[in-house]
């Protein structure tokens, strides 16, 4: 893959993360029982990143989907809710996807993504509170963001095994 194709991919995969995020927030939430929770539709495209694209590479999809959609329809206080909850996701998808090795899926590193974001956005809010009462919702928010970590990570595991495999989509693979 020359740097261009690279280049190229990387913008595709930010784009439609910035769309889905975008999309999402016009959706009110699902969840009757948890205020505030979403679905986390944009992490799929995070999966997918981490799985086709290397570490630097998959940090700036991250990266540019947090500023543009924080640019297109955010504030400063939900760029640091997602920038905490993504950084953190992020680090701790990377580690079970590499440490896991074989024994964990894409589900299973989505779902680990969900939970961890969910604690990283409390974390802000206990900041920004400076109380740790607001941990007390982690239960709630973690039962929500396991089975929207279980959804997002089976709609990326379909993605990666139906989508037509480009040849420069292989070589993506070996420059890890």
């Amino acid at each position: 893959m020359t740097k261009n194709q690279r280049l190229v991919y990387i913008a595709l995969l930010a784009a439609q993360a910035v769309i889905i995020s975008l999309l999402e927030r016009s959706i009110p939430s699902p969840f009757l029982f948890a205020p505030g929770a979403k679905l986390g539709l944009a992490n799929v495209i995070t999966c997918m990143a981490i799985y086709t694209l290397s570490v630097k590479d998959a940090s700036k999809v991250v990266l540019i989907r947090l500023v543009l959609a924080t640019l297109l329809g955010g504030t400063l206080s939900t760029f640091m809710y997602s920038a905490a909850g993504a950084i953190i996701s992020f680090i701790g998808m990377l580690f079970v996807k590499n440490v896991g090795f074989s024994r964990v899926s894409l589900i299973g590193v989505s779902t680990t993504g969900a939970v961890l974001h969910n604690i990283g956005q409390l974390t802000v809010a206990s900041w920004i509170a400076q109380t740790w009462t607001v941990m007390l919702y982690l239960p709630v928010l973690s039962f929500v963001g396991i089975l929207t970590g279980i959804a997002v990570g089976i709609t990326a595991n379909y993605l990666l095994t139906h989508i037509e495999k480009l040849h420069y989509y292989m070589d993506l693979q070996t420059l890890k």
